[in-house]
């Protein structure tokens, strides 16, 4: 039976979950990038090399790189996008050099990922990410005052914001947004207020439409050199799969992803199949997507989510949740059955148990929870392949 590529992520050498954490949790490889680098620039050969040693030394092997950042001016397709994007050649070129074939991207505006609340109390008193509309209707319009923010918002939603809002301490409204404004993976700086409004501002003429046919001219650059070189690009769902901020979204629902692989036909242009992500909106069906583009799938990211309503959605445990993990984990081992490959997997976005409690870490990456989750996804793959055999 061909298995997954049982992986954890890691964010370099300042992470506080250790490599010999991750080993010693059951990974065999390690997703990474390197985040010292600005968005933008090349990255080396020797710096990859490096980042490998230490990795390899660890008795593990760097297989999927998360993520290798596109720059803003590339989104927007302004100033230096052009050299930007020439840069970005060069380092999926001295990746491949390194041996390392599967490059994870997003193409979200400015915030990679958004919650309104990092430390949800489970009923176990884990802590878990989630997402509240309201809470991000007050953060808009009352903590950031995003211009003309009161526009994308009915009477309705306005007023159950400020109901919301209501219930907050001064304390509660810094939280919130510190929680909002986190700054990008393997950083530990926020956005301030100042910051995002002046990157709103580049993006105010830039629609769903202009962002796409941004997105279709990077890919139309970089998939054919993926493709020479042998390497597939696995582009990240937008995490929550809906606009935020009245920023444009094109990676949230299964046509999005249709849009783009048809406009831009080579396999290297592929999917980092994010379960979480997609599953946050209820018209996405995760098993068609796996039946319509399973030959595109390059990346897991195996999560669930549980949406309370219309307004609320939260992580959940990996098997217990609104998307099916079962049905889901079937069809992904027939697809690697079909493709005669072993995909590269890791659980995301795990609680935040009592053990961990106090130590400085990157939300959703504590190491117990994500340690729960690959046992759990490891014992689920075993049992459906035993099932199929």
């Amino acid at each position: 039976m061909i298995k997954m590529q049982q992986t954890m992520r890691w964010f370099g050498p300042q992470d506080t979950v250790s490599l010999l954490d991750i080993r010693q949790a059951g990974a065999t490889g390690v997703v990474t990038a390197l985040h010292q680098i600005p968005v933008g620039e090349v990255w080396p050969v020797e710096a990859i090399q490096e980042r490998q040693q230490i990795v390899r030394e660890a008795g593990m092997e760097w297989t999927v790189v998360e993520s290798l950042p596109v720059h803003e001016e590339i989104k927007r397709a302004t100033g230096n996008y052009k050299q930007y994007i020439e840069n970005y050649k060069i380092s999926l070129k001295n990746l491949s050099d390194c041996g390392i074939k599967v490059i994870t991207y997003n193409f979200m505006p400015i915030l990679d990922w958004v919650r309104t609340h990092h430390d949800y109390a489970n009923q176990d008193g884990s802590k878990a990410l989630l997402y509240n509309q309201d809470a991000f209707t007050y953060f808009e319009l009352h903590l950031l005052k995003r211009p003309n923010a009161e526009n994308d918002y009915t009477d309705a939603q306005k007023t159950s914001a400020l109901e919301f809002g209501s219930t907050l301490s001064e304390d509660d409204k810094k939280l919130l947004f510190k929680n909002v404004l986190l700054g990008l993976p393997g950083s530990k700086i926020n956005f301030t207020a100042e910051q995002i409004l002046s990157l709103l501002d580049d993006y105010k003429h830039i629609d769903n439409t202009k962002l796409r046919e941004n997105l279709v001219y990077f890919l139309s650059e970089v998939a054919p050199v993926a493709e020479e070189l042998g390497s597939k690009l696995a582009i990240h769902p937008d995490d929550p799969p809906f606009s935020v901020l009245g920023l444009p979204r094109i990676v949230s629902t299964e046509e999005d992803i249709k849009v783009i692989f048809d406009a831009v036909p080579q396999k290297a242009n592929g999917l980092c199949y994010c379960t979480g992500s997609l599953g946050a909106n209820p018209k996405n069906n995760l098993e068609r997507v796996i039946e319509e583009h399973g030959d595109r799938i390059h990346f897991l990211h195996l999560r669930n989510v549980i949406r309370e309503n219309d307004s609320v959605f939260r992580e959940s445990e990996h098997l217990n949740g609104d998307n099916n993990m079962e049905a889901i984990m079937e069809k992904l081992i027939l697809l690697m059955k079909k493709r005669d490959i072993s995909l590269p997997m890791r659980p995301d976005h795990g609680f935040l148990h009592a053990i961990e409690e106090g130590i400085e870490q990157y939300p959703g990456y504590s190491l117990v929870g994500r340690l729960k989750g690959l046992a759990e996804l490891r014992g689920l793959e075993m049992g459906i392949g035993y099932k199929l055999q």
